[in-house]
């Protein structure tokens, strides 16, 4: 290495300030980052011991390991930790808090304190959190719902207190995204020349800021009910507990879209980089992004078809649950459409996305089943619902999430990863996630309820075969683990575009430099112009490709 590459080196911004004490006060978005890619990698791997002890106790009917208190608890912290301090935060505090700025071509976010703050936030609603966990569990389910979380033993205090106090990292993310894309972008940059991951940041900050703090409201009068038994959720003291259903769901739908807008967003980049081609229907991705944060406030009532709600308010929920398809669909087909006639690359990415599109299809179809009032009724509260769920959540954000960090670690850490193990470890998710979970499916179509901790005989071997997909899923996040830990150390060195993609991240060096860029960006082309930069280029590496 030459002294001025050395320098170069020398000045990313993982050396550049050295220090843990530089790390620990960092005003640098990429390292924020990162700082947050350490604590949902963390929470990720609590919240799957959690899901593994879960699947282990459902191996048999009768009790395996634990009994039915500790099983509920169990259930409650993987589902709180896994929402809360994984899927929420995941994209766009981590990944989002990353690139977004290198994609538009800015030196940081417009914030940068009020960043670290998000920062130190999430770790302390993340001990809140966990604080609950020695404090004797909690035994609600992630939702909380009342009566019974007004009433059990356990603490429930301590746990959404954390979820409080995590709503504010969220909010503040989300104020600095929507400040960074309106004001710091670079010139020639018009809103219609964003990458989409950037348009769904955009949309997912919107729902950030506008509905995280109704779950805030509602964490509090839950604190304050329980601490105080004031009789909000009270129907003896003239409260109601299915206001807070609507005052919960009122937020969680949105969130739901807060954790698979982002994911959209990275779709959208691994098809137009993979394919090398133009993306399809950019303008409709870009509005449809807009359409669903501006539907998901209106359809949180499908949660509560069976909460005794009016046939008229249940007939428009379900209305509204059936158009939320139209701009997740517009999505799904202009992919495809991009993919068709692309010079497309079976990198690990790309097969990431191709995972995302089968997967995420299934939960969007099953979602529309459960939009059904007769079906939902029959459905309701049972694995079908699990199986939705994790359909939609892994199969969609987690798979995107998986893509996503693929695609950006040679940009994060300047280290190439063994793409063997990676196509190896994403084949065992993927047989492993579907063995868990479309299995969950059949047993809830034939009534098998959730959230019990014994059953019949008459469910044992489905139970069984989801429990054995659920080793083989672990399996598959074990070797991703030893893998991109071995190429921090061993991988070879990352150009600074490996994939050939157009966006503005690519064109700082891998790792950046501490400031991003080294010189002032101008937008020269749009970001998905395969069609029109060195085409005759592109129609070369296909060929080379074909050949092989």
């Amino acid at each position: 290495m030459s002294t001025l590459e050395k320098a170069i080196a020398d000045t990313n911004y993982l050396k550049d300030p050295p220090g843990i004490k530089n790390w620990l006060f960092t005003l640098d978005h990429k390292r924020i980052g990162v700082l947050y890619l350490y604590g949902i990698m963390a929470s990720f791997l609590l919240g799957g011991i959690f899901a593994m002890l879960l699947r282990l106790e459902l191996l048999s009917p009768d009790q395996v390991i634990v009994d039915a208190d500790t099983y509920n608890q169990f259930f409650t912290l993987h589902g709180a930790v896994m929402i809360f301090l994984f899927i929420i935060p995941s994209i766009p505090a981590a990944l989002g808090n990353f690139v977004l700025p290198l994609m538009i071509g800015a030196k940081d976010v417009a914030f940068p304190r009020l960043n670290l703050a998000s920062w130190y936030i999430y770790v302390a609603g993340a001990i809140i959190c966990l604080y609950s966990i020695v404090a004797g569990g909690a035994d609600t389910g992630w939702t909380f719902y009342t009566p019974y979380s007004t009433q059990t033993s356990t603490a429930v205090i301590s746990l959404t207190f954390g979820a409080f106090v995590l709503g504010f990292s969220s909010i503040f993310t989300g104020i600095n995204f929507i400040a960074t894309i309106h004001k710091l972008r670079a010139p020639g940059m018009s809103w219609f020349k964003m990458p989409l991951m950037v348009w769904a940041l955009y949309a997912t900050s919107i729902i950030q800021v506008m509905a995280t703090p109704v779950l805030g409201i509602t964490l509090v009068l839950l604190i304050v009910e329980r601490a105080f038994g004031i009789g909000i959720f009270d129907p003896a003291m003239g409260g109601d507990p299915v206001l807070y259903q609507h005052f919960f769901w009122f937020y969680s739908h949105p969130a739901v879209y807060i954790m698979i807008l982002p994911a959209m967003g990275i779709i959208s980049e691994l098809i137009s980089t993979f394919s090398h081609k133009k993306i399809f229907g950019y303008k409709m991705i870009a509005f449809s992004s807009l359409g669903i944060a501006f539907v998901s406030f209106l359809v949180w009532g499908h949660h509560m078809f069976v909460s005794g709600q009016s046939e008229l308010a249940a007939m428009v929920f379900s209305f509204l649950t059936f158009f939320v398809g139209i701009p997740s669909g517009i999505k799904v087909f202009n992919w495809v459409a991009t993919m068709y006639k692309g010079s497309i690359e079976l990198k690990t990415p790309m097969l990431y996305a191709l995972s995302f599109l089968f997967l995420f299809t299934i939960g969007g179809f099953t979602g529309i089943v459960l939009g059904s009032l007769a079906v939902d009724v029959h459905l309701h509260d049972t694995y079908f619902i699990v199986a939705h769920f994790h359909y939609v959540m892994m199969g969609g954000t987690v798979m995107a999430f998986l893509g996503g960090l693929h695609y950006w670690w040679p940009k994060m850490w300047g280290r190439m990863y063994s793409e063997f193990w990676a196509k190896i470890s994403l084949a065992l998710i993927f047989i492993g996630f579907n063995a868990t979970f479309f299995t969950q499916f059949i047993m809830g179509s034939q009534g098998m309820p959730r959230r019990y901790a014994t059953y019949v005989d008459t469910y044992h071997r489905l139970h069984a075969f989801s429990t054995y997909g659920s080793w083989v899923l672990g399996l598959g996040f074990v070797v991703m683990a030893v893998y991109l830990i071995h190429s921090l150390f061993k991988g070879s060195k990352a150009p600074a575009n490996p994939w050939r993609s157009l966006t503005m991240e690519w064109e700082t060096t891998s790792p950046p430099i501490t400031h991003n860029f080294d010189r002032p960006m101008v937008l020269e082309h749009g970001p998905y112009d395969y069609d029109v930069i060195d085409p005759k280029r592109r129609l070369e590496d296909h060929k080379r490709e074909v050949s092989k």
